[in-house]
């Protein structure tokens, strides 16, 4: 969702402007991009490891939000460096990753609505929570996200395929999901359908908030846990904001370059690392240092690897 509207011949004249700002921009990226791909690795290493993550359903999902997570931060850091490098690649090449990129970018929202409705059965309906999440159907809703993701990346390249000439599906390109739509009006909505998408998942979250703030005020109900939920929750709203924001980045970006090339430049990296990079270290600050279990584990994992380090100096000296 972080690729740019112009060209990749456009793109590059862009980058050239500036070599010296070309390569800051690029190490601060490399900076700030990671650490967040560490930190997943980490935690998808340590979900992997623990039989009772990948058997709660809480877990499953948040297990699936940091994979597509560390997906999309390390095919994102890979177009990065093409680009910057004046790298180009057969568009053939090019498509099935721009199409992975846009599955895995829809996928974390739909991922983050179905954990707040996991959180809403938890705590609003507890005696019925092991009945109705159980890993079978977090994985079945795992399914159906990676193919509600699939839908408009697959349409629009049986389009490009069946549309786009000879000539241009051989050239040479810069990696963007905008090789794969020719049509400006079909660009537009795709960044509408992709909103409206946002706002239904934004309406849901609310539903849930406001069930978990009512279940909080409630004598009978789980009051620590409830409060809880509904900051797990405003983080998760939080997260989707972001994506939102995301998604408009490169309409703005496309009006500020029509006046100031340098201003667009800025402009771009900072929407790249404000929201592309830190809608996804969400994730992990929700429940990787939040969650009591899994921060018990984390923290388990990284004392024990520190041992061993020492163990292993100890014995070389």
């Amino acid at each position: 969702m972080s690729s740019m509207n112009t060209s990749g011949y456009e793109q590059m004249q862009l980058i050239q402007v500036d070599p010296v700002r070309r390569n800051i921009s690029l190490v601060l990226t490399q900076i700030f991009v990671w650490p967040f791909i560490y930190l997943t690795f980490l935690m998808l290493l340590i979900f992997s490891k623990k039989e009772t993550f990948r058997t709660e359903t809480r877990y499953i999902l948040f297990g699936h939000s940091i994979l597509v997570d560390l997906m999309f931060l390390c095919l994102t850091d890979f177009v990065v460096l093409l680009s910057y490098n004046f790298v180009l690649i057969p568009l053939h090449f090019c498509v099935p990753v721009c199409m992975l990129m846009e599955v895995v970018a829809v996928s974390a929202p739909l991922t983050i609505g179905a954990m707040c409705v996991e959180r809403y059965v938890a705590i609003c309906m507890p005696l019925r929570h092991q009945a109705i999440s159980t890993s079978r159907r977090a994985l079945i809703v795992i399914l159906m996200i990676w193919i509600l993701s699939s839908i408009n990346p697959f349409v629009d390249m049986f389009i490009l395929i069946s549309t786009a000439s000879r000539e241009y599906l051989s050239q040479l390109t810069h990696c963007h999901y905008e090789i794969m739509i020719l049509e400006r009006i079909r660009h537009f909505a795709r960044g509408l359908l992709y909103i409206v998408g946002l706002v239904l998942i934004l309406i849901i979250e609310i539903f849930c908030y406001v069930m978990i703030y009512l279940a909080a005020r409630s004598a009978s109900g789980d009051k620590k846990s409830a409060s809880k939920g509904q900051r797990t929750i405003s983080l998760h709203i939080l997260q989707l904001f972001l994506c939102t924001a995301e998604v408009m980045c490169p309409y703005i970006e496309a009006v500020v370059m029509q006046y100031d090339i340098q201003t667009y430049l800025t402009v771009r990296f900072i929407n790249f690392l404000a929201f592309s990079i830190t809608s996804r270290a969400v994730s992990p600050l929700v429940y990787g240092f939040r969650d009591e279990k899994f921060y018990a584990a984390m923290a388990y994992y990284i004392r024990c690897k520190n041992n061993e380090i020492s163990t292993d100096i100890d014995k070389q000296t």
